[in-house]
């Protein structure tokens, strides 16, 4: 199917939604997020047209008492993780182009949270700008919560601003502070209990 000749909300009733912390490649189904002061980068080969987005929360990692949190939450994983990903899929590095997005300020807030937005968006930049990457269409920062489409087959990418209203930025915090959340908690052992008989 060609997504590209259908309407931006088609193309967006048939994506996979990627929620915060995950990253994802399709052979052909679009790719949809919705960003508050995260970002997403979309990566894409033209050549052997693959192509995959990711959605992160953090720009790098803190080494502390949850250094496995902050690696699945940071910048840096789910950039390594989606290139990793697409250089399996036959996509060459020195071929790939980037197009991203976020790092809006939606709520309200005083003190260190509110550069994550400003942090995530200079991340990218440098970590694209590092691994030879180049950056062909961006939007970053400013006051509103973006949706995100993205066709892996052709290498599109649409970004629609919105007015961050109550409701948005309420629903953009929960599903960031949803994700985090469970990531701070312990796993539960998947261990399994021998019986010795």
């Amino acid at each position: 199917m060609d997504y590209s000749k259908l309407p931006s909300l088609e193309i967006e009733r048939l994506a996979r939604t990627i929620h915060p912390g995950a990253w994802a490649i399709e052979p052909e189904r679009p790719l949809a997020t919705l960003l508050g002061s995260c970002v997403a980068v979309c990566l894409f080969d033209p050549q052997a047209r693959v192509g995959g987005l990711n959605h992160f929360m953090l720009p790098n990692i803190r080494r502390g008492s949850n250094d496995d949190v902050d690696s699945l939450l940071s910048g840096a994983y789910a950039m390594e993780a989606l290139l990793n990903a697409l250089l399996q899929r036959g996509a060459k590095k020195l071929r790939l182009q980037a197009k991203a997005f976020g790092g809006g300020t939606i709520i309200n807030t005083s003190g260190p949270s509110m550069s994550i937005g400003l942090r995530n968006a200079e991340f990218t930049k440098e970590w694209l700008d590092r691994e030879g990457i180049p950056l062909l269409a961006s939007d970053f920062l400013g006051p509103w919560s973006r949706k995100v489409l993205f066709l892996p087959t052709t290498g599109d990418a649409f970004c629609r601003r919105m007015v961050t209203n109550m409701a948005t930025a309420e629903t953009i915090a929960r599903e960031e502070k949803s994700y985090a959340d469970t990531l701070a908690q312990k796993p539960k052992s998947t261990e399994k209990k021998i019986e010795l008989f």
